[in-house]
């Protein structure tokens, strides 16, 4: 099967191109946003074949993965034809959430894939068709040492995303535990939460070499309030990290109680970093169990089953 779509999340990118088809990512002049092509960070196998958008329409694409509201448009017009489609919905709903309709509700050619079972319950998806296939992850391999007494965090622009991503919050949390925070445009941060000396940046870093860092971390703090489900978060528990995390969205569902502990009380998330930070062996215990809970919901295996079973259902032969 040959599948045409965006490089638009590389970590959920990354599991699903690990199939068994042939991937056609599009490319724009400059690699902006409608264009970027193959990733650089991240390990994409050789079935993934960047393709300049003015040459889309000799291709013989057989189904289009949308993840992007205006991405419909773009295919009927770079492709020239309509092709199968699903659009893979990653977010949850934004503002006025009991009231948020999907942008695809009024259709019923399109399938919402929905990355959480939060995200199926929360969105308004009208009368569109809705799956829910949760996550798969490339097992990065037990990596963890918890060598350093610190909590790492991974975000990606934890600035412009102050209060979704819990980035207020990290100063109380620096206070129980200094915190190492990977991810994009991160190196602003410790000055501007005024935690020179508590906090450590690091940005862009393949991803391989930050599953190695961040290995090191005795815990992993997960501080997000409004987020769908971060593979950062699976990511974590399979190098076989203990979990600090909010019980907000999916977190409840993917933390079970022996891997670390989630709640929406800041004394009780500050009391288990504190431990984890100081307590090696009940850090790596609950970090292993984070990794069989990982490994046994959140595989690579499970998940590209899962989708095969979906595309092969709405491409037609």
């Amino acid at each position: 099967m040959k599948i045409m779509i965006w490089h638009v999340h590389g970590s959920w990118t990354t599991s699903f191109v690990h199939g068994r088809h042939e991937y056609l990512v599009p490319l724009t002049p400059g690699r902006g946003p409608d264009g970027r092509g193959r990733a650089d960070t991240y390990p994409w196998p050789g079935s993934v074949r960047e393709v300049p958008y003015d040459r889309l329409a000799g291709e013989d694409v057989d189904v289009v993965v949308y993840q992007r509201p205006h991405e419909p448009g773009l295919a009927r017009e770079w492709l020239g034809r309509k092709v199968p489609g699903v659009y893979v919905e990653h977010n949850t709903p934004a503002g006025d959430v009991p009231k948020t309709r999907h942008p695809l509700a009024d259709r019923d050619d399109i399938p919402i894939v929905h990355v959480t079972h939060f995200n199926d319950l929360f969105w308004d998806s009208g009368r569109a068709p809705t799956r829910v296939i949760e996550h798969g992850v490339v097992d990065p391999g037990y990596l963890y040492t918890g060598d350093l007494a610190r909590a790492g965090v991974v975000v990606n622009e934890p600035i412009r995303r102050w209060r979704v991503a819990g980035t207020d919050l990290l100063p109380v949390f620096a206070a129980t535990a200094p915190l190492d925070v990977f991810g994009m445009k991160v190196t602003k941060l410790p000055a501007a939460l005024g935690l020179a000396g508590e906090m450590e940046a690091f940005e862009d870093l393949p991803q391989a070499a930050m599953h190695a860092e961040l290995a090191r971390r005795r815990v992993y703090l997960h501080p997000y309030r409004w987020t769908s489900l971060g593979l950062s978060l699976i990511e974590a528990m399979m190098i076989g990290m203990p979990i600090v995390a909010l019980a907000t969205t999916e977190a409840v569902e993917a933390v079970p109680p022996e891997a670390g502990v989630v709640s929406t009380k800041l004394p009780t998330l500050l009391r288990a970093l504190n431990q984890f930070a100081n307590e090696p062996e009940l850090a790596v215990q609950a970090g292993k169990a984070a990794r069989c809970a990982a490994l046994a919901r959140y595989n690579l295996d499970r998940f590209l089953t899962d989708w095969d079973k979906l595309l092969t259902s709405i491409v037609p032969g």
